[in-house]
């Protein structure tokens, strides 16, 4: 290592509870994403892989066992989201083999495993049948003095499981909405008995249950809890309750360590922070624990580059820092930062699609940025037993990605862009200044693809009559895709001009800007956000009855609050039925009444693309070997390209 990062503190070692860490990365719980350890054999070989790879980099603890308690809620009730199962995973039978083969996994790396104790209560039940979640109206159930009872003697059944099983220490899960988090809040927690009113009864329940813990399984495991510094929504804890209660917890005698974080499920700031917030944006918040406690502090929260990990431990922020998604990007992180090859990690762009490919498309986990995290289990790509020559047309995510794999594995590849600079559309997208990651990661692949070796040609046209006469053994089309005009009377009116030509700075928009929302995810958002910050006043009209479906509730809570805080309106259920010089009038989509919306100086469009599949046609018959990838294909997001450019690399 060279420079700062060779003198941080964050690769010396430390010692929390029980554990020697060999330096001060931690990778905190992220769901069972990569594969369920106790779900099938081969979702289990996965999960234990996904750990097994970023032990073996580098990183000192792996708290990577998401472990639901049991609950108490009455046959044939059916909840929803997690929290949701009756037979918490330390009750089920092969809860033991599978925990240790982790546990193994992990420590044989030189690592230390734990996991997290986790009830999020929300949905199914609560102190108080409030919940501090703003955008579900669910009334959970109430827990009786009885049923508390039981959850204390359960969460410490639980903790004995994970020791017998051979696993360094267990973390509380005391925040994001979880059930003991409801009974710290005074927003949440109402009751007028033992465990409810003033502080020292709203935390009964949480130090209950690290008594019975530390009871079961003694002085010589590690024991932590995860906790909200500061609530940030109305009625909730602050800062100055939040480090008294942590205060408590010290003074209590139970814990080893305060993972401290912010956060909440709905997303306003969200728990698993995007990349519209700042890097690390609430470390200076971990200092005030750090100061005021003896127990190790550990700060997770957009913790995305090892140069913000070491910045947070080197200014007194935390003893340990959390990285999650920094580490499904590049698994072998901890590794490149201790020999000096930063430039050589894959950068987290934080768009969370990693979570929204699963709970809201419902397909497989996948990262946007490598399409190789969670199949850990699996074999490499193998060299190319017969290398070929391939060009690859359009410099695309897509065609980024295929590139770099196809010369990975061996094949001479060239790529041609007609533009000046490699990216499609994510370039343009970069122009937001909550995009600046996706830069970095074109700049990032673009690194990767000169060490390669892989000849890049820009401003290269792949015409059909180019490509055939070039002779390619192999041609793969990732053209990508132009913008999508709808089919609206009054479309090509003058002052109707396309979002990628205002994210470009090449178009006039005026002061009142109507924007056009005819695509699902995060691009009339984006638009709407850039006009805004350049103090346009801004509506949005969405055909949908929701903002922007595809994007999960983890990420849509920062674009909307900035939105609301600039003034923005947003109408939903508003299909624009035509467009004239005067107005535009909208027509719902349900009952069909149309609404005319007057004084705009422009209209925006923010309709997704259109597929760039003409060259795949043309050259039908006149290559040897023709492939069509990414949005040439049809538009969807980065990690729907990437991913499409791992599977056709395997197979050329």
């Amino acid at each position: 290592m060279t420079g700062t990062l060779a003198d941080s503190a964050l690769f010396r070692p430390i010692r929390v509870g029980d554990m020697e860490l060999r330096n001060r990365i931690m990778l905190p719980p992220h769901g069972r994403l990569t594969g369920d350890l106790f779900g099938s054999e081969r979702q289990a070989r996965a999960n234990i892989a996904y750990w097994r790879r970023r032990a073996e980099s580098g990183a000192a603890w792996i708290c990577g066992l998401n472990g639901f308690v049991a609950n108490t809620l009455i046959p044939g009730f059916e909840p929803t989201g997690l929290g949701a199962a009756v037979r918490g995973v330390f009750r089920l039978p092969q809860f033991r083999e599978r925990a240790a083969r982790y546990a193994e996994a992990v420590q044989s790396a030189g690592a230390y495993a734990s996991a997290q104790l986790i009830m999020q209560g929300g949905m199914p039940h609560s102190p108080s049948g409030r919940m501090a979640n703003y955008t579900n109206n669910q009334v959970p159930h109430v827990l009786d003095a009885a049923e508390i009872a039981w959850f204390v003697e359960e969460y410490a059944f639980s903790a004995a499981e994970a020791k017998a099983a051979g696993l360094d220490g267990v973390e509380l899960h005391a925040n994001h909405e979880d059930l003991l988090q409801l009974f710290l809040s005074p927003a949440t927690n109402l009751r007028d008995d033992a465990y409810g009113g003033d502080r020292g009864r709203r935390m009964r329940l949480l130090l209950d249950v690290l008594g019975a813990i530390r009871r079961e399984v003694g002085p010589d495991f590690t024991v932590g809890v995860r906790l909200n510094m500061d609530e940030l929504f109305e009625g909730g804890y602050d800062l100055e309750e939040g480090l008294a209660i942590a205060a408590a917890l010290q003074a209590s005698g139970t814990i080893d360590y305060l993972h401290c974080v912010v956060g909440n499920n709905w997303g306003a700031p969200s728990y698993i922070q995007t990349h519209h917030y700042g890097v690390a944006q609430w470390s200076e918040l971990a200092r005030r624990f750090r100061e005021s406690l003896d127990v190790p502090v550990v700060y997770t929260g957009l913790v995305s580059t090892v140069e913000a990990a070491a910045r947070v431990v080197d200014e007194g922020h935390a003893d340990v820092v959390g990285m999650a998604r920094a580490m499904f990007a590049d698994g072998d992180l901890v590794a490149k930062a201790r020999s000096g090859r930063t430039a050589d990690i894959r950068p987290c762009i934080g768009t969370n699609d990693c979570l929204h490919r699963v709970v809201v498309d419902g397909v497989r986990f996948g990262c946007s940025v490598n399409p190789r995290t969670g199949r850990e289990a699996e074999p490499p790509p193998p060299r190319a037993q017969e290398p070929r020559r391939v060009l690859v047309a359009g410099a695309g995510p897509a065609g980024l990605e295929l590139s770099a794999l196809l010369a990975e594995r061996g094949h001479r590849v060239v790529l041609w862009e007609r533009e000046e600079e490699v990216g499609g559309q994510m370039r343009i997208a970069a122009r937001a200044a909550e995009n600046s990651s996706y830069a970095d990661f074109l700049a990032y692949q673009r690194r990767r693809l000169d060490a390669l070796g892989v000849e890049v040609e820009l401003g290269r046209e792949a015409t059909a009559d180019a490509v055939a006469a070039a002779g390619f053994d192999v041609v793969a089309v990732a053209t990508g895709a132009r913008s999508r005009r709808p089919d609206v009377p009054g479309v090509d009116l003058p002052f109707v001009v396309d979002g990628r030509e205002v994210l470009l700075g090449r178009a006039e928009t005026g002061r009142r800007v109507l924007v056009v929302a005819m695509e699902d995810h995060m691009q009339p958002l984006t638009i709407a956000g850039y006009l805004a910050d350049l103090g346009r006043q801004v509506t949005v009209l969405y055909p949908t009855p929701a903002v922007a479906p595809l994007v999960g509730k983890y990420s849509i809570g920062a674009p909307l609050a900035k939105l609301s805080a600039a003034g923005a309106r947003i109408e939903v259920t508003e299909r624009v039925a035509r467009i004239e010089p005067d107005r535009v009038v909208s027509r719902n989509v349900y009952s069909g009444v149309e609404r005319e919306h007057t004084g705009y100086d422009s209209v925006v469009l923010a309709c997704g693309g259109e597929a760039e599949s003409a060259l795949y046609a043309q050259l039908e018959g006149r290559v040897a070997e023709r492939h069509i990838l990414g949005d040439a294909y049809a538009p969807r997001r980065i990690s729907f390209a990437t991913r499409q450019a791992y599977e056709l690399a395997l197979r050329i």
